[in-house]
């Protein structure tokens, strides 16, 4: 019998979910992935890709257009962030990234601090590549407590783990909440692992402020990006990370015996399309998916804790509704009204009933609006 080489479920809720919604016929809100079309100037640079033969393997740092782009389209934030090719490595995908970031800075016996509720892929990698994953909750409105993570700091601990916009909450970290752990781990060698791949997608004026942003912490983090996620192609699994010249050498001795390089024709497609890409009408359409599915569930007896800052979800609670545990809500949600979603006690290492559940508004309105009306319908 193969041993098991980290104590993640052997099927993630995500496509246990996914798998009961198809099952059931039900509307799937559970996974973050999109059911509109693509751009269609986006797919037709993909093929453009093929026919100008970027069929073979591109550098392993990236595409030369791609990451000349990404210096331009960093710069074009409304926060730029300064960058030199030196600083970027395209990955495929933001969960490869982690990965490999994790696998290059972390010994057996390190100690990874997690801030949870998590991305579920986060305590594997750690574990897969020999560390010990610490885990401190945030509050019940998802701000970090400080006092908790200073606390949760030994002399083993090798990375802290942040994820902003967050997932599953949609919380951004502001510039003072940087400040804060900056402050923290001044005084030690702790590496910023920062998960952000929902970066451009942020509503009601909040900005996006990343860990690279930071003077005393962009020599001392990776800052992991997801172009599924900015150009809703979530298939493609292409992704790019930014490290200090120090850290993507470290980052690139792993990639290139990893992955070594990424799908040419779609890193091809991806630097042409950034030199169209309209960022802001991306985030106000998103925005209005948000507002949308809020509006549409307005009337459902479901409670609502706070707006999402970013990203393609909102977490409401069922406390009005019924009093089992949120897996089991879930699940009865997905057979009974016929709506997949996912139980926020999945973001959580241990055994735990938060009453809340994920909804993902990535979606067509007419989507969103069936989900609502099935939900109606089976409430009475």
């Amino acid at each position: 019998m193969i041993k098991r080489k980290h104590s993640g479920k052997d099927l993630t809720i995500f496509s246990e979910m996914t798998a009961l919604a198809q099952q059931n016929n039900a509307v799937n809100l559970s996974q973050g992935f999109p059911d509109y079309e693509v751009d269609d100037r986006l797919k037709k640079l993909l093929a453009e890709g093929t026919e100008k033969n970027f069929n073979q393997y591109a550098p392993m740092s990236g595409l030369p257009l791609l990451v000349e782009n990404l210096i331009s389209f960093n710069q074009t934030r409304k926060i730029p962030i300064s960058l030199f090719k030196e600083n970027i490595t395209i990955s495929p995908g933001a969960t490869y990234a982690i990965y490999t970031a994790l696998a290059a800075i972390v010994n057996f016996g390190d100690e990874v601090i997690v801030l949870e509720p998590s991305y579920d892929s986060y305590l594997p990698a750690i574990e897969m590549n020999g560390g010990l994953p610490v885990f401190v909750s945030l509050k019940n409105d998802f701000e970090i407590d400080f006092d908790t993570l200073k606390n949760a700091i030994s002399e083993k601990t090798k990375a802290i783990i942040v994820n902003s916009p967050h997932n599953p909450s949609g919380r951004i970290w502001k510039k003072s909440d940087w400040d804060q752990l900056a402050s923290i781990i001044d005084s030690t060698e702790i590496i910023v692992i920062s998960d952000e791949v929902y970066d451009i997608l942020t509503y009601d004026e909040n900005e996006f402020c990343s860990a690279f942003h930071h003077p005393k912490l962009r020599e001392r983090c990776f800052s992991i990006f997801s172009f599924g996620k900015m150009f809703h192609i979530t298939g493609w699994k292409v992704g790019y990370i930014l490290a200090s010249e120090e850290l993507t050498l470290a980052y690139r001795r792993v990639h290139q015996y990893l992955s070594f390089s990424v799908n040419s024709p779609s890193q091809y497609a991806l630097a042409k399309y950034l030199e169209i890409f309209d960022a802001e009408d991306n985030r106000k359409i998103m925005q209005q998916k948000r507002d949308f599915f809020l509006n549409e569930f307005k009337n459902l007896p479901f409670s609502l804790k706070e707006k999402a800052e970013a990203g393609y979800f909102q977490v409401l609670g069922y406390e009005n509704i019924s009093n089992i545990s949120d897996k089991e809500f879930a699940i009865w949600l997905t057979e009974q009204a016929k709506v997949a979603t996912i139980p926020l006690s999945a973001f959580y290492h241990e055994e735990t009933n938060t009453g809340m559940i994920r909804f993902c508004f990535a979606k067509k309105e007419e989507t969103i609006a069936d989900a609502a009306s099935k939900i109606k319908n089976f409430l009475g």
